[in-house]
């Protein structure tokens, strides 16, 4: 079973300008809330649903675009896998990306995080999910250049396996 293309809303809701509003620094939230859409468009989400095989059995997979994003926050903040689940269920910020504002729950589990990121090395997503998350950066100018620096040098040490 593969999953289905993840479509969370492109304008701001009320809480989540808000929250916005609050964020002093991190902004790599921001960018990643304010262009989540364009960064998996309908193409690269289809292209990271091929790193699920497709079975009848089993739960529905969790949209690889919310994985990604989580990967991209974990590497960006340093968490590990479980710090990363603990902040889906805490942090504002992190909700804000993944559209699960208030969630008392993370929309997935810790291994379903770990299986992710290994398929995603494993098939070398994780430079495709860098290069288009630069490029996107450099295109809307969404994300400072000195932040896109910090950012690309973590996400490349966290992707080495």
């Amino acid at each position: 079973m593969r999953p289905e293309n993840w479509n969370p809303p492109i304008e701001l809701s009320a809480a989540e300008q808000s929250i916005v509003k609050r964020i002093k620094r991190a902004k790599l939230f921001t960018f990643l809330r304010q262009y989540r859409h364009q960064l998996f468009d309908e193409k690269f989400q289809e292209e990271l649903s091929k790193l699920y095989a497709d079975s009848p059995k089993g739960h529905p997979p969790v949209p690889p675009a919310q994985l990604a994003l989580t990967t991209i926050l974990q590497a960006y903040t340093g968490a590990t896998e479980a710090e990363a689940i603990e902040a889906l269920s805490m942090d504002r910020r992190w909700q804000l990306v993944l559209d699960c504002i208030d969630c008392e729950i993370a929309p997935f589990s810790q291994a379903t995080l770990v299986r992710f990121r290994s398929a995603l090395i494993i098939q070398g997503l994780d430079r495709r999910l860098i290069e288009r998350t630069v490029e996107l950066a450099e295109q809307t100018l969404g994300f400072g250049s000195k932040q896109l620096r910090a950012a690309l040098e973590l996400l490349q040490k966290y992707f080495v396996v």
